[in-house]
């Protein structure tokens, strides 16, 4: 599925016109594996000629290879050969970048989204200002495109993927404690200079990207995909078309804070933690539970999950809670969007359904309409990674004939 993110390409002037064979005989060369000038043709429904023109034009540019004839590759052996054909996957590379509170993973990858090097850091550790975090984020994708061994040259596209609102041109709106500004230090500014197609984006919007890439949205056109982490982002997907508002505030969470009982954006894997932790601290838990050994702020969200899966009542109870949670918070983003399915991802997600067995006992009491199925996400801790990755790619689809 492709999403309409809108366009927000940079850098050098346009050298090739913007034809529409020449685009539609990329966009066929990049989802195809090796072709015929028979096989573009029937796909983009252009004229032979037309499409052998577009082919040939393609090759010059670099983004397309010619191999050899079936003959010589000794599949052939009568009347004349067909041409034969394939994107180029090395002509350039593009990079994806998980700029969290407190990690950054870069990943490069080919035109054909492989993997070429992925680098994991942590972040903020010791000095978490918006000037260091420039140079983090510099230093961690340069560090990645030498692993790759290939240069800033070789880089066609660009995505990083942030904790704060970003609007289609990829600024943050002023947030009243300067977080938002912090985590989206204008990196459009920093990275425009050398990059041809930058790409900004919030991370909840890119962990949607990833679902309907290769997840649980995969087909679908109207999906909610809940961000949970340390807080809660989402992205949102109705009729086909990624919403974003007027200042990328569409999944913003500030609603919760008027829901009774829920009242901050916070992550359902914090919440549960919080909750353990507080109940071992106040006495609450018998002497022997397994949770007063652990300090009070060593309780892991999965280690919860894992008693209540045991038997564990007191564990039990907290999930029930955290179930009954999500289940409004599903309400929320069920009732305003109606979506088909609400997805819960990040790290947490793989464990997550003790959690989604309670939220999906309740969630009818919290509609009119039909309620959204919900479902965890298979793609883990590497969400945001890999939608990074797939918004990259679908900006330099877009944008590959004007800066190649």
């Amino acid at each position: 599925m492709t999403l309409n993110f809108g366009e927000r390409s940079r850098g050098s002037a346009v050298l090739v016109p913007r034809r529409a064979s020449l685009d539609a005989l990329l966009r066929f060369a990049w989802d195809a594996d090796v072709f015929t000038a028979g096989d573009a043709l029937a796909a983009a429904g252009l004229s032979r000629s037309t499409t052998i023109e577009a082919i040939d034009d393609l090759v010059e540019l670099g983004l397309v290879r010619e191999l050899p004839n079936a003959r010589d590759a000794g599949e052939y052996s009568k009347g004349r050969p067909s041409r034969r054909f394939e994107l180029r996957a090395d002509a350039a590379v593009v990079v994806g970048v998980d700029a969290g509170q407190g990690h950054l993973v870069t990943t490069v990858a080919d035109l054909r989204g492989r993997t070429l090097a992925t680098r994991t850091e942590l972040a903020g550790i010791d000095d978490d200002s918006a000037a260091r975090r420039r140079v983090l984020v510099v230093e961690a994708i340069d560090a990645a495109l030498a692993q790759a061994g290939v240069a800033r040259a070789d880089v066609l596209s660009v995505c990083v993927g942030v904790p704060a609102p970003v609007d289609e041109l990829g600024y943050s709106p002023v947030h009243r404690d300067g977080f938002w500004a912090q985590m989206n230090p204008d990196f459009v500014g920093l990275l425009s200079s050398w990059v041809p197609i930058l790409r900004i984006e919030n991370d909840a919007v890119l962990a949607s990207v990833a679902e309907h890439t290769r997840g649980a949205a995969v087909g679908l056109r109207n999906t909610v995909t809940l961000l949970a982490g340390h807080r809660l982002g989402a992205g949102v997907v109705i009729d086909g078309t990624l919403l974003r508002g007027a200042h990328g505030g569409v999944g913003e969470l500030v609603v919760l804070r008027h829901l009774r009982g829920i009242d901050e954006a916070y992550g359902i894997g914090h919440r549960l933690e919080a909750w353990a932790g507080e109940a071992a601290a106040s006495g609450l838990l018998p002497p022997d539970h397994p949770l007063r050994a652990v300090a009070a702020d060593a309780v892991t969200a999965r280690a919860v999950i894992d008693l209540a899966k045991a038997g564990d009542p007191a564990a039990r109870a907290l999930v029930e809670r955290a179930g009954a949670t999500l289940a409004r918070i599903a309400g929320v983003f069920g009732s305003l969007y109606d979506p088909e399915r609400i997805i819960v991802s990040g790290g947490l997600a793989p464990g997550v359904e003790e959690l989604l067995t309670v939220a999906r006992r309740l969630l009818p009491d919290e509609f009119d309409l039909p309620a959204p199925e919900l479902v965890a996400s298979s793609l883990g801790a590497d969400v945001v990674s890999i939608g990074a990755v797939a918004a990259a790619l679908e900006s330099a689809r877009d944008g590959a004939l004007q800066f190649l």
